[in-house]
């Protein structure tokens, strides 16, 4: 059975789903709340959010199920292989799946990965260490990657 909630998070609510004990989706909450529905896992996997954005987190435990195409979740496997506080570009994580030429299909994949944070697609960047694509925002990205001490804010002048 399918089970929802929400957590607020410094980079905006997250919609959590479940089924089957294994958390199955972690997205940014654009829509109108459904039922709140939660279970262990959910709880579990809040609990790990909160260490994670107040610093005393760098890994997580809870259960998950990654839903897609044998290539997506080849791409969403090894972007868990990217640690934390680094980052690698598209095309090093093409090269990583396997074929420097499925650049487009790994960015594409990466897109669509459906448990943001956790599968950590924001560690993803341009070739020469921009900030590009993020289903969350390049602000939320932007923010996560600072979290993570891989940028620095910028200091204002004024």
């Amino acid at each position: 059975m399918k089970k929802t909630a929400y957590y607020a998070s410094p980079v905006g609510e997250l919609c959590i789903e479940s089924e089957n004990e294994k958390i199955v989706a972690i997205s940014f909450n654009k829509d109108s709340r459904q039922e709140v529905n939660t279970s262990p896992v959910i709880d579990l996997c809040i609990a790990e959010l909160e260490d994670y954005f107040s610093g005393k987190r760098k890994f997580f435990s809870f259960e998950m199920e990654l839903r897609g195409t044998d290539f997506q979740k080849r791409v969403w496997n090894e972007l868990l292989n990217i640690p934390f506080g680094k980052t690698i570009s598209y095309e090093e994580l093409a090269i990583c799946v396997g074929n420097i030429k499925s650049i487009r299909a790994v960015g594409l994949a990466n897109g669509q990965n459906p448990i943001a944070i956790v599968v950590p697609c924001h560690r993803v960047i341009g070739k020469r260490g921009d900030l590009v694509g993020y289903s969350g925002g390049l602000e939320n990205k932007k923010w996560l990657l600072q979290h993570e001490g891989v940028l620095t804010p910028q200091l204002s002048m004024f």
